[in-house]
């Protein structure tokens, strides 16, 4: 198999495993990004614990355990497809801008080495390519772990109208309204799936709305570019100490491809996540709320509506959660990807000795 093939299928392998480990931290950070909250409270509301820890409790309490798992099957779908297409574009372009350094090396145009920029652009074409092919697949994703939620809160606003009415009614229809809100407390959020998921997205906004929050995605694009970017860079200063020129570069051990992982994960979250928050915003449900400051046209309408409604901070709700979930699985990712590419390796040098053998004794 060619490099990019292992490449991919390693990281689609890792994708999955690093994907079942933190989903989880990944459900609750979603409904962290998409929670709405106005800048001022409003006297005498209680303060809310929006701690992960706590929503974490709160969400098995409410929904079980399975409620942690919301949208998981997709979720490993996209993520092996996701990762899987990630690297395998990334390993195919990585070799041949490793050729064209190694040939103007030659030629006395430089070390032999790819640059910083380099890592950059080719994570950028890469994940622009990853985005354009799996981005319905993340709005499915999105929508069933916020499914939930986004019930509730409808609920919530359906309550506070009868309440209003109830308040304004005449002796008469209050017996009649109560009734309703009886009805109405003892609703439950209804049975979701991908069926649903799909039949919900294709009923608001048709073909089009699979591929919903695709600018913030685009433009997140260079939170992986950072990442490998870092990575790449870490990984080579490391590689090089210790081996003279003569000498080919050491490969480097699981931990410090786990520690490399982390920061470079670290690095590329803290800055592109306000990109992160946006695009959860606009692949969950519009209806949240049902008020002017929860529904969005699209990625400019809803970075005015966050700035006036809720403020700078609304675009680092979660980031907490965000930073412990994401480094945690790009190090496990990074980890586990490279012990499959050698593994892969060492099965084709074994085979291929097994092959000579077999021959040279014919």
């Amino acid at each position: 198999m060619s490099s990019a093939v292992v490449n991919g299928l390693a990281g689609a392998g890792g994708g999955i495993i690093a994907q079942i480990i933190t989903y989880p931290l990944q459900t609750v950070n979603t409904r962290q990004q998409t929670e709405r909250s106005a800048k001022k409270r409003k006297p005498g509301s209680g303060a809310t614990d929006t701690s992960a820890l706590f929503q974490l409790l709160q969400l098995i309490q409410t929904e079980g355990w399975g409620g942690l798992y919301s949208g998981l099957k997709p979720s490993l779908i996209g993520t092996a497809a996701s990762q899987g297409i990630y690297y395998y574009f990334y390993q195919i372009l990585k070799n041949k801008v490793e050729n064209i350094a190694v040939a103007r090396g030659k030629k006395g145009l430089g070390d032999g080495t790819v640059g910083m920029l380099s890592w950059l652009g080719i994570a950028a074409v890469a994940g622009s390519i990853n985005v354009l092919l799996t981005n319905p697949i993340w709005v499915l994703v999105t929508r069933m772990q916020t499914h939930t939620q986004a019930e509730r809160k409808i609920l919530e606003s359906k309550k506070d109208l009868l309440l209003k009415e109830i308040s304004r009614a005449h002796s008469l229809e209050v017996s009649i309204l109560k009734d309703r809100l009886v009805k109405l407390e003892s609703e439950k959020p209804h049975p979701y799936g991908t069926l649903q998921a799909i039949q919900e997205v294709y009923h608001e906004s048709g073909i089009r709305g699979f591929w919903k929050g695709l600018v913030p995605t685009l433009i997140m694009v260079c939170n992986p570019s950072i990442q490998f970017m870092i990575y790449e860079t870490l990984a080579k200063c490391l590689q090089s100490k210790g081996s003279g020129k003569q000498l080919p570069k050491r490969n480097l051990t699981a931990m410090e491809v786990f520690l490399l992982g982390a920061i470079a994960k670290l690095g590329a979250t803290v800055v592109t996540y306000p990109l992160l928050v946006v695009k959860s915003r606009l692949q969950a449900k519009q209806e949240i709320g049902r008020n002017v400051m929860s529904i969005y046209t699209g990625t400019i309408d809803a970075i005015i509506k966050m700035v006036r409604y809720e403020g700078f901070h609304g675009f680092y709700k979660g980031m907490g959660t965000k930073v412990v979930q994401s480094v945690f699985a790009a190090s496990v990712l990074f980890m586990v990807k490279e012990e499959l590419v050698k593994l892969a390796v060492l099965l084709v040098a074994r085979s291929r000795t097994m092959l000579l053998t077999t021959s040279k004794k014919r």
